[in-house]
């Protein structure tokens, strides 16, 4: 529980509500989190707490544009640097794996999202930042198969769905076997034979 929160500015008392609800999506399903389970992670009054989001589906966004922000950002510094593209696309696969091994709060409810019935903002959200993922990919896949690495005939938008589907296996599977570390294991090994598929042969 979060005993500093009574006493934060408004914009860190909404990034502490960000937190918390990340944090209680880690243990328990992210469709049963309710306003006040919020409120007293962080030891506050529901009062308090609407009076920095006025509807849950507030703070649904809210984490939605946390989770968006932080991964796009976490991949581009994972790729920022690397002297090739397919080093940037391995680097982006390891430091999303990471990503989710420390939030594990976020798949299970960007999955909750989507499986949601009709359109939310959230929803939309998430919609976007994999719309946002997949055009970075292909631009690294265009740029790998001039530079030659990557081969000439691959099917880009294929290969980016690909990819984001292979995390999302990764995440899933780390979730059924109850050990959320698993994905850190696993995906060296997963990323190997992925590339192997895309690399162009001499």
């Amino acid at each position: 529980m979060n005993t500093l929160a009574k006493h934060l500015p408004a914009d860190e008392r909404r990034a502490a509500t960000v937190d918390a609800v990340v944090q209680l999506a880690a243990t328990q399903n992210p469709s049963e989190i309710t306003t006040t389970a919020i409120a007293q992670h962080m030891n506050l009054t529901q009062g308090a707490l609407f009076r920095h989001f006025p509807t849950k589906e507030a703070i649904l966004q809210a984490v939605m544009e946390w989770v968006a922000v932080q991964l796009l950002a976490r991949i581009e510094r994972a790729a920022k640097g690397c002297e090739s593209p397919l080093a940037a696309m391995q680097a982006m696969f390891m430091a999303h794996a990471d990503f989710v091994a420390e939030h594990p709060g976020v798949p299970r409810m960007m999955f909750g999202e989507l499986q949601r019935a009709g359109e939310t903002l959230p929803k939309r959200m998430v919609q976007t930042l994999l719309a946002r993922y997949g055009e970075r990919l292909r631009t690294l896949i265009e740029e790998g198969r001039q530079a030659g690495e990557i081969d000439a005939g691959l099917d880009a938008e294929a290969a980016a769905t690909l990819f984001i589907g292979t995390i999302q296996g990764l995440v899933m599977q780390s979730m059924l076997a109850g050990d959320v570390e698993r994905i850190r294991r696993d995906a060296p090994r997963v990323f190997a034979i992925y590339l192997r598929g895309i690399r162009s042969t001499p």
